[in-house]
């Protein structure tokens, strides 16, 4: 699972997430790519989730790259707690993803697999997808 190794702060304000990716919103690395068409916090379980979907159905052909990386934590209280006391402590860990936002990348396979492949990951995530393929290549 993919966890930031430290962090500046231990528990962080919730904060917007809306409007449209103006960074990540491209192929850069592979030939096809899977494109967030909504916004939403994925989590680390659900990121890992989607990439063993996709390596499972490749079978060892092929290159894949994670475009997203979940650093924000996210903070619960035990159930059954009164209210104060303060904030809760941190229980996983989310990538905070924007409308247009290119979350996988995969190389070096059919598009046809690539396509299925990406499908499979799609259910995994909370989001709505698209497939998308690079320009100019």
């Amino acid at each position: 699972m993919l966890l930031p190794k430290k962090t500046k702060f231990r528990r962080v304000r919730i904060g917007k997430n809306d409007g449209v990716a103006t960074r990540g919103n491209y192929v850069a690395f592979g030939d096809y790519g899977l494109q967030s068409q909504s916004n939403e916090r994925i989590t680390s379980r659900q990121i890992e989730a989607a990439r063993q979907a996709m390596t499972r159905h490749i079978k060892r052909g092929g290159k894949i790259w994670i475009r997203i990386f979940p650093h924000t934590p996210v903070t619960r209280k035990p159930l059954g707690l009164k209210m104060g006391g303060g904030k809760g402590a941190p229980e996983f860990f989310v990538a905070k993803v924007k409308a247009g936002t290119v979350m996988f990348e995969m190389k070096g396979v059919e598009e046809s697999v690539a396509r299925e492949a990406m499908r499979l990951a799609s259910h995994k995530l909370p989001v709505k997808t698209k497939f998308i393929k690079r320009h100019g290549a």
